[in-house]
């Protein structure tokens, strides 16, 4: 954490609230002289926030982590220049809002978001069962899901054996794509992984 004070320091910039994301502090990065400095910074917030959302949603931290690697690599590349890739890194930036936001919009929980990503992460599912589809089965999952979560249910192979049951079982009920189940089910279990010390408690 210390590394990025100094950042903010060196780039004269006072320690953000937790709107760290703002669009007046976007602003403020892509109005730096400095544009190496602005993007150690943005890099840095970036990875950071894309950090917190790995616990949360893997298939969302995933692709933002894939779309800020990519940027930064066509940077090393000299594919792109600084203010070039600031503005990619504020994209990114925007992106991390409205999926933020994504769950408001669909009218659906933290959890149950990360669980219609697990399932709407294969796009044949999206178009075969639609929104509301994907969504009724989000919250049916995480319903049951989390009622079958044992408090030691990462070492115990039987919980999980019966997890994968239910899920798959849920799925065909739905018609989700059958080529894609196996698929879908190892990202519900995944993403039930990094829920279970909650759901446990």
């Amino acid at each position: 954490m210390d590394g990025v004070i100094d950042i903010f320091d060196a780039a004269g910039i006072k320690k953000p609230d937790i709107s760290i994301l703002s669009d007046d502090f976007l602003e403020e990065i892509r109005d730096m002289k400095r544009k190496n400095l602005a993007l150690e910074l943005l890099k840095k917030i970036l990875d950071d926030e894309i950090k917190t959302r790995t616990k949360k949603n893997f298939i969302q931290s995933k692709k933002l982590s894939d779309m800020l690697d990519a940027a930064i690599k066509k940077y090393q590349n000299n594919l792109l220049t600084a203010a070039q890739v600031i503005e990619e890194l504020i994209n990114i930036a925007k992106e991390i809002k409205a999926s933020d936001e994504r769950g408001e919009g669909l009218g659906l929980t933290e959890d149950e978001i990360a669980f219609y990503d697990a399932l709407a992460a294969n796009g044949s599912a999206k178009e075969v069962l639609g929104d509301d589809t994907l969504r009724e089965l989000a919250r049916i999952l995480v319903q049951k899901v989390r009622a079958n979560t044992a408090i030691d249910w990462t070492i115990k192979e039987s919980v999980q054996a019966k997890l994968r049951v239910i899920v798959k079982r849920i799925l065909r009920q739905y018609g989700y794509p059958p080529d894609k189940q196996k698929l879908a089910t190892e990202n519900i279990l995944k993403q039930a992984e990094l829920f279970a010390d909650e759901w446990s408690s």
